[in-house]
């Protein structure tokens, strides 16, 4: 059992029989009174994020988690179905799990945080950057932007719509970071 000496960035907990990941937190000593950590906690049921104060030396449930490597395979009216790259057994994921599947093309690798104990999927995520191809967008006209940072919206060949640079056009390839779902750069075929 570890108590709250022990918390750090990215430490799974689990709080109320649900499993949280510690995405900031702050060992506080005011001048008057007993010290405390001041957290932010995202239930990685749901991925909201909370803010939570232990009192200093309080025991907390660390949980045991996995990261895995997994290739998405395809899409069914089940959910989404992945393989693992070491021992190929498949599992197939609810779609309210995967974050940003709408950037997710068949091959493309994932990784999955699993409880360990439980052997559930908590998290499914994308790398940070992936290349995809622009199967529409209107075309840029030239002297059309009054500032240099103007967008159109683009759709990818996944079915995502997401915003690029007027200078892009369809049937290249682009690179988009799946977290801010933002168009990064353009990539040299």
């Amino acid at each position: 059992m570890a108590t709250t000496a022990d918390i750090k960035n990215g430490l799974c907990i689990e709080m109320n029989g649900k499993p949280f990941t510690v995405v900031e937190f702050q060992h506080v000593k005011p001048g008057k009174g007993a010290a405390f950590v001041r957290t932010k906690l995202r239930n990685l049921e749901n991925g909201r994020v909370i803010e939570n104060t232990f009192n200093a030396g309080v025991k907390i449930d660390i949980i045991r988690v996995e990261r895995r490597p997994y290739q998405f395979l395809y899409e069914d009216e089940t959910g989404y179905n992945f393989m693992h790259n070491e021992t190929f057994e498949q599992i197939t994921l609810e779609k309210d799990i995967v974050e940003n599947a709408d950037l997710m093309k068949e091959g493309q690798y994932v990784e999955m945080m699993v409880h360990a104990d439980k052997e559930e999927v908590l998290t499914c995520e994308l790398p940070p950057f992936v290349d995809l191809v622009v199967t529409y967008t209107e075309p840029g006209l030239k002297g059309d932007t009054a500032s240099s940072n103007a967008l159109k919206p683009a759709t990818l060949e996944t079915g995502a719509e997401i915003r690029v640079p007027l200078f892009i056009n369809q049937d290249e390839k682009i690179r988009i970071d799946t977290r801010t779902r933002s168009y990064s750069e353009r990539v040299k075929s």
